[in-house]
C-alpha cells in the first residue's frame, strides 16, 4: 500500500484520472474504474463473493477510492467495482435514480437531496473517510501573493459587475487581470466554497470551470495571473508547478487540516451507502467494509488526511447493524 503514495500521485498529474485494476481502461468520458479481484495482499484467504458494485460521484474523494479499488482487486477476483466521476451532485443524482449503490462526496448531503432519496424510497448511511483542506493555488511564476484573508477572497471570487485584477486586493500588485479557475457546479467544493467564501454570492462570471480537478490544474499552470482551488491532494501532486497559498496566514497541510487550524476551509469527506445494497448485496457489503477499514491508509496515501480512529470504528459498527 505504501506505493500508492507514489502511483496515484502519477495519474493525478495526468489531465484525466483513469481509475481501475488488473489493467482495465476506461473509454467514457466520465472516469470509470473496474476492479476484478484476486488474492490478498498479506496472504490471507478471504471468504469468495462474487458480484457487483457501483459508486460515484466527487472528483476530490476520487483518489482515495481509485486506492481502494486497486487494493481490493488483490482481495476478491469475482467482485466488479466500478467507479464514476460526475462530481458530489452528480453523483447524488445517480444515487437517487437508483443507479449506484454509492456516493462519493466532498460535502454532506442537501436537505433537497435527502428528500428526493425519501421520496424514491432510498436509505442511506453516511461514513466519513478523510479530511480535506481546499486549496488556493497560484501560478509558480507569481511572486506577489504569499498569503489572503477570508475577505480577500470574497471580494476576489464575488461578482460585481467589474473585471477583477490583482491590484483590487493589494494596490501594490499588478494592475492585470486575475484568471478564475474553479470547480464546476455539480462540484461538492464548489459548494462548499460557495458557502463559506462567496456567502450564496454569486461566483465571478469570468472564471472558468469544470469538474475535472485536472483541468484546473492545467489552467492555473499555463497562467501567470491565474489563481484557482480544488482538494489537497491535488496541489500536492503538483507543488512542483503550483504555489500554494496561506489563507488568514495559515497553509494547508496533514497537520493543519487535522487540527482545524486551516479552518474554514478544512472538511470531512464522505461517501454515502444505500442501506438496501449493503443489507442484500454481499458485495457490496464487503466493499464498504474494505473501504472503512483502508480508507485511513490511503488518504494518508494520496495526500489527504484521515480520521481519529474512532471515526473509522464508528463507521464499522454502523455499517454491521446493516449486515
Amino acid at each position: 500500500m505504501k506505493n500508492w503514495k507514489y502511483l496515484i500521485m502519477a495519474s493525478m498529474v495526468g489531465s484525466v484520472l483513469t481509475l481501475g485494476a488488473c489493467g482495465n481502461d476506461s473509454s467514457t468520458s466520465k472516469t470509470e474504474s473496474t476492479a476484478t479481484q484476486g488474492a490478498s495482499t498479506d496472504g490471507t484467504k478471504e471468504v469468495a463473493i462474487e458480484g457487483k458494485v457501483a459508486g460515484d460521484g466527487s472528483s476530490t474523494v476520487a483518489p482515495i477510492m481509485e486506492a481502494i479499488v486497486e487494493e481490493y482487486a488483490g482481495v476478491q477476483n469475482k467482485v466488479q467495482v466500478t467507479v464514476g466521476v460526475s462530481g458530489t451532485g452528480g453523483g447524488f443524482e445517480k444515487f437517487i435514480a437508483g443507479s449506484t449503490d454509492f456516493s462519493n462526496a466532498s460535502r454532506p448531503v442537501k436537505d433537497e437531496e435527502k428528500e428526493k432519496l425519501a421520496a424514491a424510497g432510498i436509505d442511506f448511511t453516511e461514513f466519513k473517510i478523510a479530511y480535506d483542506g481546499i486549496s488556493l493555488v497560484v501560478n509558480k511564476d507569481n511572486n506577489w501573493v504569499d498569503s489572503l484573508t477570508m475577505e480577500d477572497l470574497q471580494k476576489m471570487w464575488t461578482e460585481d459587475g467589474t473585471k477583477k485584477k490583482w491590484s483590487d486586493i493589494n494596490p501594490k500588485w499588478p494592475n492585470e487581470e486575475i484568471v478564475f479557475y474553479s470547480p464546476g457546479t455539480d462540484s461538492g467544493t464548489y459548494d462548499y466554497f460557495d458557502e463559506v467564501v462567496l456567502k450564496k454570492a454569486d461566483l465571478v462570471k469570468a472564471a472558468t470551470l469544470s469538474e475535472d480537478d485536472n483541468v484546473l490544474v492545467q489552467g492555473v499552470q499555463g497562467d501567470k495571473n491565474a489563481i484557482g482551488y480544488f482538494g489537497y491532494a491535488y496541489y500536492l501532486a503538483n507543488k512542483d508547478s503550483l504555489k500554494v497559498v496561506k489563507v488568514g496566514g495559515v497553509e494547508p497541510s496533514n497537520a493543519t487540516i487535522e487540527s482545524g487550524e486551516y479552518a474554514p476551509l478544512s472538511r470531512p469527506l464522505f461517501v454515502y451507502a444505500k442501506n438496501s445494497a449493503l443489507k442484500d448485496n454481499a458485495a457490496a457489503f464487503d466493499f464498504m467494509k474494505y473501504t472503512l477499514e483502508n480508507a485511513g491508509e490511503m488518504a494518508e496515501a494520496v495526500g489527504y488526511v484521515k480520521l481519529p480512529d474512532a471515526d473509522y470504528k464508528k463507521g464499522l459498527a454502523d455499517l454491521e447493524t446493516l449486515k
